[in-house]
């Protein structure tokens, strides 16, 4: 009698753990994995407020180009789409600084942050320096490239004034393929060292550059 009342004792014990165990098993999976309808529908309003892609809204960036080329027709000479679905704005080289301080400050477009500017050199064109500024607005959530052109011998205006960041770049420019920007603050070289002569970048430059410079290292032994 004794040893069917332990063994009747032993399985409620037995049951009774297991049932706690699924009943806690459950209990950390909720909280593992709160998925309420609240939050559902929380998620569903934020879905709702952010901005579609690029991508999705190529004829709104087709019909901003041609209106920036209505707004200044002085300066844009033609608006294209890459084959990245990119807007490209080519102007000319009077129009740099209006046609950026339009599309920094206009409400339609807001491109308040320079995301880059280089150049390219094709020596074969009758304005050997291409000129390329990279545009970014994070109200739209979208980018713009705006290209001009030069040579060798004219100078182009600096946009320090508009984008602080130029700066450097028109730096960089100015050491890579000797494109003078005419005021900016403190045109020197950034990249190479003083005394150098030449523009690395520049498809005529020798690949040994105009000196060759030799270092020796001396070590104290």
């Amino acid at each position: 009698m004794a040893f069917f009342i332990k063994n009747s004792f032993k399985s409620l014990a037995r049951s009774s753990c297991i049932s706690i165990s699924k009943r806690y098993l459950s209990i950390s999976s909720t909280l593992r994995n709160p998925q309420t309808t609240t939050e559902t529908e929380d998620e569903s309003q934020r879905s709702s407020i952010v901005r579609k892609s690029f991508h999705d809204n190529l004829d709104s960036v087709r019909s901003f180009g041609q209106y920036l080329a209505e707004c200044l027709p002085k300066y844009v000479q033609k608006v294209q789409m890459t084959a990245q679905d990119e807007l490209e704005i080519l102007i000319a080289p009077s129009g740099i600084r209006p046609t950026l301080s339009f599309l920094r400050d206009h409400h339609n477009s807001q491109y308040t942050i320079l995301a880059d500017l280089t150049a390219l050199d094709v020596p074969s064109r009758p304005y050997r320096f291409e000129l390329v500024y990279n545009l970014l607005s994070l109200r739209f959530n979208n980018r713009i490239r705006v290209k001009s052109y030069t040579d060798e011998l004219t100078p182009v205006d600096s946009i320090v004034s508009i984008f602080k960041a130029a700066n450097w770049y028109e730096r960089e420019v100015w050491d890579m393929f000797g494109i003078y920007f005419s005021d900016h603050p403190d045109l020197r070289r950034i990249l190479t060292d003083y005394g150098f002569e030449g523009h690395p970048l520049r498809k005529d430059f020798p690949l040994s550059g105009f000196i060759e410079v030799f270092i020796y290292l001396i070590t104290n032994i």
